[in-house]
């Protein structure tokens, strides 16, 4: 969103045009940030493959060979989607729905929200996932993530070993353009 774009009340508007904040806003404004989404892909396991990052969002392409992500789990301190661009995956939700999903369409969980999923496609499944801090990011206290039975659930529980982690990453010789 532009500067131009930020929604303000009509005195506020009138005092950023007429103010020095808007050009204190432009002096500090943060630079774009471009990136490619060009990855390798893989006959067998997954990759993360981090494209972009700024304090609070950053985004990653995922390639499953087949497989899907850990067991049943939730963010604590983030929200965050997937936009499928590659393949085809099909959903989870904590009550046993289920929501296939195809090129081009997406999911947005926020954060506490219940999710796994897998692969469904002949071909790699390919993700962009981006993932935005919450708040409670700054509870260091509280568990990034959490299991169904509201247990800690980290990068190296043994749910996260299934599918396509627990498969030997082998590249292909293709790329995701």
């Amino acid at each position: 969103m532009s500067v131009e774009n930020i929604p303000m009340s009509a005195r506020e508007s009138e005092e950023f045009k007429h103010g020095n904040a808007r050009d204190e806003l432009l002096a500090t404004a943060e630079k774009p940030v471009f990136f490619s989404m060009r990855t390798r892909m893989v006959k067998t396991g997954r990759t993360n493959t981090p494209v972009c990052k700024t304090e609070n969002m950053w985004g990653t392409v995922k390639v499953y060979a087949s497989g899907g992500e850990n067991g049943l789990h939730a963010h604590t301190k983030q929200d965050h989607m997937f936009v499928v661009m590659q393949g085809s995956a099909r959903f989870y939700g904590p009550n046993g729905e289920t929501r296939d999903v195809g090129k081009h369409e997406g999911v947005l969980l926020p954060k506490g929200c219940y999710y796994c999923f897998n692969a469904t496609s002949k071909e790699p499944l390919v993700l962009f996932r981006v993932g935005c801090h919450t708040e409670e990011a700054k509870d260091k206290s509280l568990p990034g993530r959490l299991d169904i039975k509201g247990g800690s659930m980290p990068g190296d529980h043994p749910e996260n070993a299934k599918g396509a982690k627990a498969a030997p990453l082998v590249y292909s010789d293709e790329w995701f353009e």
